[in-house]
């Protein structure tokens, strides 16, 4: 990626696109989980799995929703994943009845070391990339390793020059 402008290999996704793709995922969830179907919980990987899960927690009806902070990327530049706010250890467990939800999985760095936490949760992401892929049980749309996604939440809306000029 270090070799390309941003814009050369990059999907953009819209505030509109990651809602219907949250609720096509939560579609896929529907019915799923070890309790009748039912879900104990969701549990938002920080930050870019906020948006999902808060969705796919309103479209299965989850009440319980908490969070786990991992960082493993500084601006475009990945390294090694950390803990930084762990979720309720007695709503945990080994990860039984919950759903983990993030918006990527890129190399997997960061869901392996989840998945090490909590080895019987089920695994969400909204895009996948072909690294990543096999820490991730349920997905919505896979995208090339070399793209880079830009969410909604990192972007503003500005003026842009036609390619042509003015």
């Amino acid at each position: 990626m270090k070799d390309r402008l941003p814009h050369e290999k990059g999907f953009h996704v819209s505030w509109d696109q990651i809602h219907r793709d949250a609720r096509a995922l939560a579609w896929r969830l529907d019915g799923q989980g070890p309790d009748n179907g039912a879900w104990k919980a969701v549990v938002g990987v920080t930050r870019g799995g906020l948006v999902p899960a808060a969705v796919v927690a309103r479209e299965l009806d989850i009440r319980v929703v908490d969070t786990i902070g991992v960082k493993s990327y500084e601006h475009q530049d990945q390294s090694e994943a950390r803990v930084i706010k762990a979720p309720q250890a007695d709503l945990m467990g080994d990860g039984t009845g919950i759903l983990v939800v993030d918006d990527l999985v890129d190399t997997g760095k960061t869901l392996e070391l989840v998945r090490r936490l909590y080895p019987k949760a089920h695994f969400a992401t909204v895009y996948a990339k072909p690294l990543g892929r096999p820490m991730v049980d349920t997905y919505v749309t896979e995208v090339s390793q070399d793209t880079w996604i830009f969410f909604p939440w990192d972007m503003a809306l500005q003026y842009v020059e036609p390619f042509r000029g003015r």
